[in-house]
């Protein structure tokens, strides 16, 4: 099943179906008249849902036409949203970059972020800042929306949680993070709003690319119009969907309708430093890991970071080349 947001007049937006090739959609007012309403009634509604879902592809019911543009973030704002790293290569690139090891314990205890969630952006919205002296930089991420979770739920509870996929772009502002993560006291400025995919999905509509909590399928991310990154989502993935939730459970409930992200995904490549996707490999899912490889490699980085007028297209295709989520499209642009 595929759900997206319409924007209306609400903060919250209108819920509708979407056809599985995108072209469609329908509203559901008399089921759910938003997406975190149909989570908080999961149970009833999914079956009510699925059926308009199978009735839309069928062409019993005609809808509307389904443009991305049109849509907030599948939550336009959510009672929870953290972000982990479960792809341990790129924080080993991060640390090694500023010439430090990896702990041990990065191994088996993932790292997470707790972001804030009371604004998402839309995923053909602008990406609006006052500076471009802050670092600005996209970040590939795959995501999950949970039901509610009880507090050290096991690794089974965790998996059986997962209600919806997203893509993520979790936008980051470079120049400011080492200044906060100096304060010990975590991310604040350099996190602002993220955006989702236009489209959200059940587990089931990844077929054999979805087991072990994991997407085993490429990320595509086109930076000004150039592929950039394109590495597998389920591969080098230390931490799964499920692992992360449990992290994340460990000592609170979650409520329906948590966002729990996988942090950047990355790949060894089977290479030291990984390589980019004009060189033959996978490239990259943000600037700052190219920046990494460029500090370790050669002393300096030499690839900058988004400018006013760059733009980012984030995707994810199935194995006949059709747009599982949509598009996240965005451009950055000067706030006035």
């Amino acid at each position: 099943m595929k759900l997206a947001t319409l924007k209306n007049k609400s903060r919250d937006g209108m819920l509708v179906v979407v056809s599985s090739d995108l072209t469609h959609c329908v509203a559901v007012p008399n089921i759910a008249m938003t997406l975190q309403q149909a989570l908080d009634n999961w149970a009833h509604c999914e079956p009510l849902l699925a059926e308009i879902y199978q009735a839309l592809n069928q062409g019993e019911i005609e809808g509307m036409e389904f443009v991305a543009k049109q849509c907030e973030s599948p939550l336009p704002r959510a009672f929870h949203w953290a972000d982990g790293s479960a792809y341990v290569n790129h924080v080993e690139l991060v640390r090694r970059a500023r010439g430090a090891e990896v702990p041990e314990s990065f191994w088996h205890d993932p790292l997470m972020y707790q972001g804030g969630s009371d604004t998402f952006i839309g995923p053909c919205d602008d990406i609006r800042f006052t500076s471009q002296e802050w670092g600005i930089d996209f970040e590939a991420e795959v995501a999950v929306i949970t039901d509610d979770v009880p507090m050290g739920c096991s690794l089974e509870q965790a998996q059986n949680s997962i209600r919806l996929l997203m893509l993520v772009n979790d936008v980051s502002l470079r120049n400011l993070i080492p200044a906060e993560l100096a304060k010990g006291f975590g991310f604040y400025q350099s996190k602002p709003s993220s955006a989702f995919s236009p489209v959200a999905i059940t587990p089931d509509e990844l077929g054999d690319a979805w087991y072990k909590s994991k997407v085993h399928l490429p990320l595509h991310s086109t930076y000004n119009r150039a592929s950039f990154g394109l590495p597998n989502a389920g591969q080098d993935m230390t931490f799964s969907f499920a692992d992360l939730i449990v992290h994340a459970s460990k000592t609170r409930n979650l409520a329906a309708g948590t966002i729990i992200g996988s942090g950047t995904v990355s790949n060894k490549q089977g290479t030291e430093y990984g390589s980019a996707v004009t060189e033959g490999g996978v490239g990259y899912s943000c600037i700052a890991e190219i920046r990494m490889i460029e500090t370790i490699r050669d002393g300096a980085p030499t690839t900058q970071f988004m400018q006013f007028g760059d733009t980012i297209k984030i995707e994810m295709l199935d194995g006949l080349g059709n747009s599982l989520f949509g598009a996240i499209e965005q451009t950055v642009v000067e706030a006035k």
